[in-house]
């Protein structure tokens, strides 16, 4: 497996604040507009490269905004659609030119690192389905890797002892504030009964990929009348024991009392 050597590890903190609170007003009125309170937010950038791979990312409070997929030549904007979202002009081109300084300098800082130790940190992995599992009904299988380092993890699929890891798609390694990575791959799904899907994660950390296996299990409803019937039966019960409690105080009655 192919490490990524992190050249460059930004955090800004406050990286964007709004005006501060002795600027605000007090008492609005009516008309007054009501200003939030001062808003920290924290920016991360991140450069790996190595001789086979590169990567250059940003994270704005913990979420993956913006990549560069230098296999297309762009960059790719990950927030959603429905979001108001910055534009990044002229990110993909400092991207290249990062990426090129990083492997100009590869081999120099190998040679730097080489008595250092690698951080070994393994994967913790989740599968499970985005939504609802309904038989028959299209879904998508997430397997969700956190807690690595070094970056990145293979990660690969089965159905039913067949890989489809061609069919998946795995995201970009997100730093986080531990010094560890996290990437989540997904998998369209049908969902059938008696299909078996399996996530294996690869990791320098592992002695043996890390395996996670799904699959769809039916739910039994409770059959119809069975809850009436239940608290039928119990109530019955229940006028048993108290005709019963009622024979047996009648019976001890007419002991303690005798014969009439």
């Amino acid at each position: 497996m192919e490490l990524l050597l992190l050249l460059l590890l930004c955090v800004s903190a406050a990286a964007e604040r709004l005006p501060s609170s002795s600027s605000l007003v007090t008492q609005p009125g009516p008309s007054d507009p009501v200003l939030l309170p001062p808003v920290q937010h924290e920016d991360l950038e991140v450069v790996a490269c190595s001789p086979a791979n590169e990567m250059d990312m940003m994270a704005l409070d913990g979420e993956h905004v913006w990549h560069a997929d230098f296999v297309q030549g762009k960059g790719v904007v990950t927030m959603p659609h429905f979001l108001v979202h910055p534009e990044f002009p002229g990110f993909y081109e400092r991207a290249v030119e990062r990426e090129k300084f990083c492997k100009d300098n590869l081999k120099a800082l190998r040679l730097e690192m080489k008595d250092i130790p690698d951080p070994l940190d393994p994967p913790l992995s989740l599968l499970y389905p985005a939504h609802h599992a309904v038989l028959g009904e299209k879904n998508v299988l997430v397997c969700h890797v956190s807690g690595f380092c070094p970056a990145p993890v293979q990660v690969y699929w089965m159905k039913n002892g067949q890989e489809v890891t061609a069919a998946s798609s795995l995201s970009v390694p997100l730093p986080s504030r531990s010094s560890t990575f996290t990437q989540i791959s997904r998998l369209n799904i049908v969902v059938q009964f008696g299909d078996v899907y399996s996530c294996s994660v690869d990791h320098p950390a592992l002695r043996k990929p890390l395996t996670r296996t799904w699959e769809f299990q039916v739910e039994v409803p409770p059959g119809p009348g069975s809850g009436p019937a239940v608290l039928c039966a119990v109530g019955v019960m229940v006028g048993l024991l108290g005709a019963a409690a009622g024979a047996f105080f009648m019976v001890k009655g007419k002991q303690l009392i005798g014969p009439s």
